[in-house]
């Protein structure tokens, strides 16, 4: 039995269909769904752009602008007086400190003023003292006038001397450099004053080196 052969047209319409490109997403114009939604995307983007620009505009924005603004120009006020006051710290403290040191350098400005005249009847006295016709009363009595001076110079900053003698020993204030026996005093009677001692407003400067009594040895 022989075939049957096949429908010449038919065969030709299949060869001749053009081959269907599949949807691109990104492209709007293709009518694909994907296409459909990026339009719609767009579309919702800009209304809110609208709406949001329309929303600048009310009285609710305008106010809530102008209170950021007012906060913004209260900032910038604090930070200008913050650096006011970090200024006025800073020169504050550069002026204590210039002062401190001023007062270290010259804290003895006016006690140098009062010895001055000192060493001036000082050096005049020297002089005197070594002329050929040196008057021996006159330079005791310039010595003694001297002297004056300088204890008046002392007394005026509460440099006072220490003179014990005759009081009881105090080893806060005085420095024992011997022991003497002595039945006329009590023990432990400064007998003698060696050097003098100092006090500058009621503190020691240096204690007065001194004699002490002891009690006699009775077995003498």
């Amino acid at each position: 039995m022989a075939s049957q052969s096949p429908d010449p047209e038919k065969p030709a319409e299949a060869a001749d269909d053009p081959i269907e490109k599949p949807a691109d997403p990104a492209d709007p114009a293709d009518g694909s769904p994907a296409g459909d939604a990026v339009s719609a995307d767009a579309e919702v983007d800009a209304g809110e752009e609208v709406d949001a620009s329309s929303d600048a505009d009310t009285p609710e924005a305008i106010d809530w602008q102008a209170r950021c603004e007012a906060e913004a120009a209260r900032a910038d006020e604090q930070a200008a007086l913050a650096l006011r006051l970090h200024a006025d710290m800073e020169n504050l403290r550069k002026r204590s400190a210039r002062d401190v040191e001023n007062a270290h350098k010259f804290a003895l400005e006016k006690f140098a003023n009062e010895l001055l005249p000192v060493r001036d009847s000082l050096e005049m006295g020297l002089e005197a003292a070594q002329q050929d016709d040196a008057d021996l009363q006159r330079i005791q009595e310039g010595t003694d006038l001297t002297l004056k001076m300088l204890v008046s110079a002392m007394d005026k900053f509460q440099l006072v001397a220490v003179d014990p003698t005759g009081e009881a020993f105090d080893p806060e204030r005085h420095q024992a450099m011997t022991l003497q026996e002595s039945a006329e005093h009590a023990p432990n009677t400064v007998l003698a004053v060696m050097q003098k001692g100092y006090t500058l407003n009621d503190r020691l400067l240096r204690p007065a080196l001194v004699m002490v009594s002891k009690a006699a040895d009775s077995g003498a």
